[in-house]
């Protein structure tokens, strides 16, 4: 890293993310893609578009990949040298793949391309008592055109805001839930290229976004989210929750709040 920690906490604090930072040289990047592309010929691209979770206890590879020097190197500038893996994803948008159909209020068959609601990751975790950092290690180019994640700068700061069922279909939040526009500063989005082997990092409680793939290029990214290991999951009854991929990324655990059996 050639920026500075001091430089980088502050980037992060103000803007609630950092971008396009190398993590992946050519040989890694091409070994993990080699790998992946294994896994969609085993399960199929319809599976592999968001159902690989927590590959990191199967794999090796993957494992390999959420403790990457590089990538670690930055997560614990943010977070300090104690730091819990929390949950990883592969998330992929094919230009291949079939849309959905689905009847408009109009009567009229329309595609349904699948994108990504704005929200708040702090929203669906459950955690208190430390940041959640999330991680997106590009596989492949993330562009415009093929639904690159949009944020908005300094967004962490209002706190959590209200979430609704979204309205419009295709969204890949799997509980379906999205931050009303008129409480999203849209105007001020932006957008966050990566090229591939590079990742983006955003807080948790920063509101973000990605569009539909209009191009013909397959968009894979590697989601991971880590937490200082001072942070401990809520308990709600309403939602319970299971941590059960928790694994000590690096440093040492004093507090031992995340287990198999939470």
């Amino acid at each position: 890293m050639t920026t500075s920690t001091a430089k980088l906490q502050e980037i992060y604090n103000q803007q609630g993310f950092l971008s396009a930072l190398p993590v992946l040289n050519e040989t890694e990047l091409r070994e993990a893609k080699h790998a992946f592309s294994e896994l969609e010929k085993e399960f199929g691209k319809e599976y592999t578009q968001y159902s690989l979770h927590n590959a990191h206890q199967q794999y090796p590879w993957v494992s390999g990949l959420t403790k990457h020097p590089q990538l670690i190197q930055v997560v614990k500038a943010i977070l300090g040298p104690d730091v819990i893996l929390l949950d990883s994803r592969f998330i992929c948008k094919y230009p291949t793949l079939k849309p959905d159909r689905q009847e408009n209020e109009g009567g009229e068959t329309e595609s349904v391309l699948p994108y990504v609601a704005w929200h708040q990751d702090m929203r669906y975790w459950g955690i208190a008592g430390g940041p959640v950092l999330s991680v997106w290690l590009a596989l492949d180019d993330s562009l415009e055109e093929n639904g690159a994640l949009q944020v908005i700068p300094g967004s962490h700061c209002a706190g959590m805001l209200p979430h609704r069922q979204a309205t419009r279909p295709g969204n890949m939040l799997s509980v379906n839930q999205e931050i009303p526009e008129e409480l999203v500063q849209a105007d001020e989005a932006v957008l966050c290229p990566l090229l591939a082997g590079q990742m983006s990092i955003h807080d948790g409680l920063l509101v973000h976004a990605s569009d539909a793939n209009m191009s013909q290029r397959r968009r894979c990214g590697f989601v991971i989210r880590y937490v200082p290991t001072c942070a401990y999951p809520i308990q709600d009854p309403d939602r319970p929750r299971k941590f059960a991929a928790t694994e000590l990324a690096c440093g040492t655990d004093q507090f031992h709040h995340f287990n198999k059996s939470t």
